[in-house]
């Protein structure tokens, strides 16, 4: 038998070599392909999901920006008309004059703004004593506090109409601020989550130089709470400029009202004026959708640390 000759067997070797390594990269490049093709199309769906959603939600907004666009004819007519043809713009200045925007808009503010300065100033003085002071009983109260969320507002009104009453606030803004200088629980809960992630060291610290507890809350603890605190001013600002029940039950003359219930001049027994509503509640809710945009960031900050120690 006539024996191999190694310079052949060397130079098949490698080629055999070469062609196995070609035919196992041809399946792993294809897997490879169909991964991404499989996540380019799970990315396009998801976002035509998103998509899709956002329209959804965006649906009500879309439909006021159109009835604040027509006049009242186009907004009775059947079929309904998604264009308004030709828009008026006009709307807007009529709706705000003949609900005397810039009074209900004073009132709205002077109450807004005392409202969320009580409530920063309550609710995070109460959140630092739970969070950052040993007194007996502390765990007990707090949790106390928060059983006080689950009791539906109206529950109360009543006993706070007839204490009102009594004291002589009725057709004053007073029960619409004076209530927020003594703390929201919701809000203390997120204060008090949020001073747990602040370094216990700091407050020892101040202790030595000699600062108190109430200039420790005040030099220290709210300088570092910038988050939180967009996120209780957000809050704050919406629940008041958009409330409606408070300022029904407790204002009464026409110089005193607010947005919300100017927003009611609109509406008759027999009939509605939508297209004007829809204009004047669009100027509304701007302030709103402002303050939200700008401190989006922060609000998303707040809410995220809110939760990273209990």
């Amino acid at each position: 038998m006539t024996k191999p000759d190694a310079t052949t067997n060397e130079r098949v070797r490698p080629e055999a070599m070469t062609a196995g390594a070609n035919k196992s990269a041809q399946p792993t490049a294809a897997l490879r392909l169909g991964r991404g093709v499989r996540r380019a199309v799970g990315l396009v769906l998801l976002y035509a999901l998103l998509v899709l959603g956002g329209l959804i939600f965006a649906l009500p907004f879309l439909w006021m920006v159109r009835t604040a666009l027509m006049d009242y004819v186009q907004v009775q007519r059947i079929p309904l008309e998604w264009i308004p043809n030709p828009a008026r713009w006009g709307n807007f200045k009529e709706a705000l004059s003949f609900m005397d925007f810039p009074v209900l808009l004073r009132n709205t503010l002077i109450i807004t703004v005392v409202a969320i300065v009580g409530q920063v100033l309550s609710c995070s003085i109460v959140a630092f004593g739970f969070a950052r002071l040993n007194f007996p009983g502390r765990e007990f109260l707090f949790l106390v506090l928060l059983s006080t969320m689950m009791l539906p507002a109206m529950v109360t009104e009543i006993p706070r109409f007839i204490l009102f009453r009594h004291l002589g606030w009725i057709d004053t803004i007073l029960p619409l601020v004076v209530p927020s200088f003594f703390g929201a629980p919701f809000f203390i809960f997120l204060l008090r989550q949020f001073f747990k992630t602040i370094p216990q060291d700091l407050d020892d610290a101040a202790r030595i130089d000699g600062c108190s507890s109430l200039r420790i809350w005040w030099q220290i603890m709210l300088p570092l709470s910038k988050p939180v605190l967009a996120v209780v001013v957000i809050f704050g600002f919406i629940w008041t400029w958009n409330d409606f029940w408070g300022p029904l039950i407790y204002l009464r003359t026409a110089d005193k009202k607010t947005l919300s219930l100017g927003l009611q001049v609109f509406q008759g027994i027999y009939q509605t004026y939508y297209h004007y509503l829809m204009a004047a509640s669009l100027v509304v809710l701007s302030p709103v959708l402002a303050l939200y945009v700008f401190c989006q960031r922060y609000f998303t900050q707040g809410i995220v640390m809110t939760g990273m120690k209990g």
